[in-house]
């Protein structure tokens, strides 16, 4: 066996119309574009969007809904979560840095600490915002929470 021998499997190759090529073809004379009409020249394209005439999706579907370009979007992190970290991994430190190091937050991404859960290790924070349930349970322990400017 050798280049010349190979060829694609029975049935994977079709072969394109051939169009335009004479009324012996079977396909000329308006080469199954039908008679006159914008799509029977050349350089037709349909809008997209067009649905024959039909009041298209696009137009037919009401305008819903408001972006605020301006809005400012936080990872949050609950001090359960943190809890167990420290305990885990000996951290008594926790900044944006150290979670991403542990896979909890996102390159680039704002943290928040949350105040769902108990904090019993003495922590010193360091984060982007804080919801004041987290303040308190910080610092009821003896902890410090440092907002970072953004």
């Amino acid at each position: 066996m050798d280049l010349s021998n190979l060829k694609p499997a029975a049935g994977s190759v079709k072969t394109s119309k051939r169009l335009g090529r004479g009324q012996g073809s079977g396909r000329g004379g308006t080469s199954t574009r039908g008679h006159k009409g914008a799509q029977s020249r050349s350089g037709y394209s349909r809008k997209i969007g067009f649905e024959g005439g039909q009041m298209p999706l696009y137009r037919r579907v009401p305008k819903s809904g408001f972006k605020n370009i301006n809005r400012v979007e936080y990872s949050g992190i609950n001090i359960d979560v943190l809890s167990k970290l420290a305990e885990s991994k000996g951290i008594t430190v926790v900044t944006p840095l150290v979670l991403q190091e542990n896979g909890l937050l996102g390159k680039g991404d704002l943290l928040k600490i949350l105040g769902r859960g108990e904090l019993k290790a003495k922590l010193d924070i360091t984060a982007h915002a804080f919801s004041a349930k987290a303040v308190q349970a910080i610092e009821s322990v003896g902890g410090t929470a440092t907002k970072i400017e953004r």
